[in-house]
């Protein structure tokens, strides 16, 4: 009789098992965090910001509410969602330290370097409604094609191109250095 009630008990664990969703996040976070850090190192210019996109954009994906939509191509959702969350770094960090467009030399001097250039271009896509500055930032940071950018986003491969167009003489326009 003893030894029916001992096979009948169930050990009860004393770690319980994390939720699904957890485990799906993981997933993500493995296959996907290089290219989230990249995305974010291209658009904030240092390893320290990108970390701090690549952890706001996991962060939020741990927060997202059980009853939230699946995910279906998790690999562009966390592009566009790296693309935003450094695109708000940079705009964080321009509310407190404008760039000066003054402080590059003139055409009859010498030319910016690289870093300049690409702080100044950070500072323009910034101002950039985020539609725009998002897919410019894939064309050009991310390397993606139009089509691939358009399969993305679910707009039309026109309406990318449109947009890039407007886009690179917005910034032409603002990066324009006075003759």
């Amino acid at each position: 009789m003893l030894e029916a009630t001992i096979q009948q008990e169930v050990p009860v664990p004393i770690i319980p098992n994390p939720p699904e969703p957890n485990l799906k996040v993981d997933d993500m976070y493995r296959d996907h965090h290089l290219m989230v850090f990249r995305t974010a190192h291209r658009i904030t210019g240092n390893a320290a910001d990108a970390e701090d996109v690549l952890q706001t954009v996991f962060l939020r994906m741990v927060r997202r509410d059980d009853s939230a939509d699946i995910i279906e191509r998790p690999e562009n959702y966390l592009r566009r969602a790296a693309v935003h969350a450094a695109l708000d770094l940079v705009r964080a960090r321009r509310a407190n330290a404008d760039v000066d467009l003054e402080r590059l030399p003139a055409t009859s001097g010498s030319r910016p370097d690289e870093g300049d250039l690409r702080e100044v271009l950070r500072h323009a896509l910034s101002e950039l409604p985020a539609r725009s500055a998002e897919i410019f930032t894939l064309r050009f940071f991310e390397g993606l094609t139009n089509p691939e950018i358009a399969s993305a986003l679910g707009i039309s491969s026109i309406t990318v191109a449109v947009t890039l167009h407007r886009t690179r003489r917005a910034l032409q326009n603002k990066l324009r250095m006075p003759s």
